[in-house]
């Protein structure tokens, strides 16, 4: 696949809507992205929520820049133009998804927002994302949506030189349950060469991933546990609950 590819042809957009809430398809019946009409930047499936967890991690400043890998129905770019200060850098290799959330899934119109048509290998390569951003939220799926379209070791690789030296987190979301959880396990620990840590398993399956470069996790648990507070009561997130699941990971880690 590459940049020129026209294969997203053949995975065009599809929407449903019951009780409030409008779902994005690729032609299937499994959910890509999901948004309620009436509150459009709030996260509505557990797992989007989950991928904000880098919150914790990560305070955004107006210099700070994100990557989202895969748009979907623009859930977490609107959650992050709403609750940071950041510029936010979108791949979505299919444009048919961008015009159906401009359409129907209220896409943002944005200064700090940049959408780029591009294949997400192939945007890791380019120069000007190599070391900028802070985090990374990485969600590829294909219209059957049992694994990620991309797992190799060299996206991973990628994905860890996208992050700034100075501190970055990467977020993907996996399925626990799928064949692929392990080979996608192990080459982000190779990858990152450091400690991943694992969100709880939601109900659907999702796994969340929390993989880092520079010395994000050199912080201590009364500061991890402030910071929560702090993303639970601005963003409405059960950060604090998150903070100590990674906690207990982190302490078992050292024993």
């Amino acid at each position: 696949m590459n940049a020129y590819d026209d294969s997203w042809s053949d995975e065009e957009p599809t929407m449903s809507e019951a009780s409030g809430i409008r779902y994005l398809h690729f032609g299937t019946e499994w959910v890509q992205g999901a948004m309620r009409v009436r509150k459009p930047a709030e996260l509505v499936l557990a797992y989007t929520q989950q991928m904000m967890a880098w919150l914790l991690f990560i305070e955004p400043r107006k210099n700070h820049s994100v990557g989202i890998l895969g748009l979907g129905a623009g859930s977490l770019l609107r959650f992050t133009l709403k609750h940071t200060p950041a510029n936010v850098e979108t791949a979505e290799w299919n444009p048919a998804v961008t015009a159906m959330c401009r359409a129907f899934f209220r896409l943002p119109s944005n200064d700090r927002s940049y959408i780029d048509h591009v294949d997400a290998a192939l945007w890791l390569e380019k120069p000007h994302n190599i070391g900028r951003y802070v985090a990374l939220m990485v969600d590829l799926y294909d219209a059957q949506a049992q694994g990620p379209v991309r797992e190799s070791l060299e996206f991973y690789q990628g994905c860890h030189r996208a992050l700034s030296p100075e501190g970055g987190v990467m977020a993907v979301n996996l399925f626990g349950n799928h064949e692929s959880f392990p080979r996608n396990l192990a080459n982000i620990r190779e990858a990152f060469g450091g400690p991943v840590l694992e969100l709880p398993e939601i109900d659907a399956g999702n796994r969340v991933i929390l993989a880092f470069r520079g010395p994000v996790l050199e912080t201590t648990t009364g500061r991890l546990l402030e910071r929560a507070a702090e993303v639970e009561k601005a963003c409405g997130l059960p950060a604090v609950r998150w903070a100590r699941h990674l906690l207990e990971q982190l302490r078992a880690g050292d024993e």
